[in-house]
């Protein structure tokens, strides 16, 4: 109101608010009732005489609020009448009245243009054909060429409905650039575009399926381009067959019910080998740790790369401050072999600098790894994991080799070591725990498993491990065995095939035992998925989650802080296993809605 003179606005008040202000007002009172407006409110409420009414009953918003703008400066603004209003507040002039004016600005004008700006915003989605070289290496030529053409036709007629500019960057790869307005009807349509191409016939052991990066919302296009990029690399992090949206920081998923494929070309692990030696020949230190609370695929991984580290002349450190109880008995083994430096976290810390390699196995999420500081003191970090990528991952690590079509992280390590040295130069204790680290992330052979992990496997059996020896890593205590036979006998089953149990009281084993209470349940006929929790000897809640398939318990365990793949996911949570197993009902409820 600054464009109104003083003298105006005196003899405004005086008259009661009469026509000589141009705009809506109403006079309210210190509890929130109008005691008088000018006629001009009928732009606001087109309807009878408001006076007398309640303020934030009408305009919903509260008059204590309206006078906190004045000191933050932020506005309030309402949509009325096909209109939307500012509101400013300005006390009455008379010291002796505490009644309040409010005027209503009509920024109409302004928030459509906004809104217009905002619509027409460009958008950039990046889509990637998996697993396209397996597929041009596997499939007849002719047939190939039928089915590229018909991915590229409903690439295009996808791109279509959104208007979208596409540019193809290969015969794999396209940029599609669309406004902002189609934004939403894609995400309500959960990306149709996965299940069209998935139905495309290969005459292949496995489906054809699309990767998609959405980028929405940079300050720039280039800025636009680079959450694209970033998505489409989580995408594909994670399996493929799945879509990624980020809106700034936020990222949301879509799709991801397919297996990822395993890659038959072992080319990458030959360069990760390479690429791997160079970083250890030229880094004065290198530290090896897994996650915490470490399993046989973490720390059977963490001893093939301290292998790998030895096999280039280089010593390493095992990063561990203390193996959980599974672990106990083979961890006895590791130290009356007196060959590996295991140092704790403050040992670590203390030693570590900016020169030091850190090699960070079984996962890749900050949070964690076993000693998270240890990041913090070198920007040399590489990664190797086979978990679908989360989130939060390690971020701008000077090698990452995270493949979730990969059975374990041992499975990984094994081919790196193939390309590191000689098969003699294998401990026996390494090759057992490489293949004792496969067998549990695999449920002894039975998921998640591809060409190249009984290659893997039967490389560790020609370095010496003994398969027998293998077994007694996995067996339990008396007490143990009975729990978790009452684990089973209490299982509750619902009608559509999703079993659930509770591992009663506190076990130093819990997290064996819950993965082979979930393995077991999926033995039961039309089980679909299964999910047991119980608690650890520290008392934190572990989660074991298994699938046939159908179900992605991944998506599930990563609500509750986890992770892990489509048919074998977990957590590690501080409520209660009766709290936890409430929650992945909710969960389950909730998706059946979406």
């Amino acid at each position: 109101m600054k464009h109104l003179r003083s003298d105006m606005l005196e003899t405004y008040f005086e008259k009661k608010l009469t026509e000589q202000v141009p705009i809506p007002v109403c006079v309210v009172d210190r509890k929130g009732k109008i005691i008088d407006t000018n006629s001009r409110m009928e732009e606001v409420f087109p309807y009878d005489e408001i006076k007398d009414y309640d303020f934030f009953a009408l305009v919903g918003v509260k008059i204590e609020d309206l006078l906190a703008t004045r000191e933050t400066g932020e506005a309030e603004t309402v949509a009325r009448n096909g209109k939307v209003f500012r509101l400013y507040v300005k006390e009455s002039p008379d010291e002796d009245n505490a009644n309040l004016f409010v005027y209503f600005f009509d920024i109409t004008a302004q928030e459509e243009a906004k809104d217009t700006a905002v619509r027409q915003r460009i958008c950039v989605a990046r889509v990637d054909i998996d697993n396209y070289d397996e597929m041009k290496a596997s499939m007849d030529p002719e047939l190939r060429m039928t089915t590229w053409s018909q991915a590229d036709r409903a690439i295009r007629q996808w791109a279509a409905k959104i208007e979208g500019s596409v540019v193809s960057i290969s015969s794999s790869e396209y940029i599609i650039y669309y406004e902002h307005r189609y934004s939403d009807d894609i995400i309500r349509s959960k990306f149709e575009i996965l299940d069209e191409i998935r139905k495309i016939e290969t005459d292949l052991d496995f489906p054809m399926s699309l990767s998609i990066g959405i980028g929405i919302g940079g300050k720039n296009i280039r800025e636009t381009r680079q959450f694209a990029d970033g998505a489409l690399d989580l995408a594909q992090g994670r399996g493929g067959d799945q879509a990624v949206v980020r809106r700034g920081s936020k990222i949301e998923h879509f799709g991801g019910i397919l297996q990822s494929v395993e890659k038959r070309n072992k080319g990458k692990s030959r360069v990760i080998a390479h690429a791997l030696a160079r970083l250890i020949d030229q880094a004065d230190r290198i530290m090896i740790m897994g996650h915490r609370n470490p399993d046989m695929d973490a720390f059977g991984s963490a001893l093939g790369m301290y292998r790998v580290c030895l096999m280039k002349g280089q010593p390493a450190s095992i990063v561990l401050q203390e193996p959980n109880d599974s672990l106990q008995a083979f961890y006895r083994n590791v130290l009356e072999k007196d060959t590996y430096n295991i140092i704790s976290h403050e040992r670590a810390l203390e030693l570590a600098d900016e020169n030091t390699l850190v090699v960070v196995l079984d996962t890749h999420r900050p949070s964690y790894v076993e000693c998270p500081q240890l990041l913090e003191k070198t920007d040399k970090v590489a990664v190797i994991d086979h978990h679908r990528r989360a989130v939060d991952a390690i971020q701008e690590p000077v090698l990452s080799y995270i493949e979730s079509y990969a059975s374990s992280t041992a499975e990984l390590i094994a081919e790196i070591l193939q390309y590191s040295g000689q098969r003699k130069q294998v401990d026996k204790l390494e090759a057992e725990a490489l293949l004792a680290g496969m067998t549990v992330d695999t449920n002894r052979f039975a998921m998640k498993t591809g060409v190249r992990t009984f290659e893997a496997a039967a490389w560790l059996r020609r370095a010496g491990a003994d398969t027998t020896e293998v077994k007694r890593f996995f067996q339990l205590k008396l007490d143990d065995f009975k729990a978790r036979a009452r684990a089973l006998a209490d299982a509750k089953i619902t009608e559509d095939g999703i079993a659930m149990s509770v591992l009663e009281g506190f076990n130093e084993e819990a997290q064996i035992i819950n993965s082979q209470v979930a393995d077991e349940l999926l033995n039961v006929r039309g089980m679909r998925a299964s999910f047991v929790a119980g608690r650890d000897g520290t008392g934190q809640t572990v989660v074991s989650a298994r699938s046939l398939g159908d179900i992605n318990v991944q998506l599930i365990m990563e609500k509750l802080g986890g992770g892990g793949h489509l048919t074998t996911a977990g957590a590690q949570v501080e409520d209660s296993p009766e709290e936890v197993i409430e929650m992945i009902r909710d969960l389950l409820s909730a998706s059946k809605t979406q």
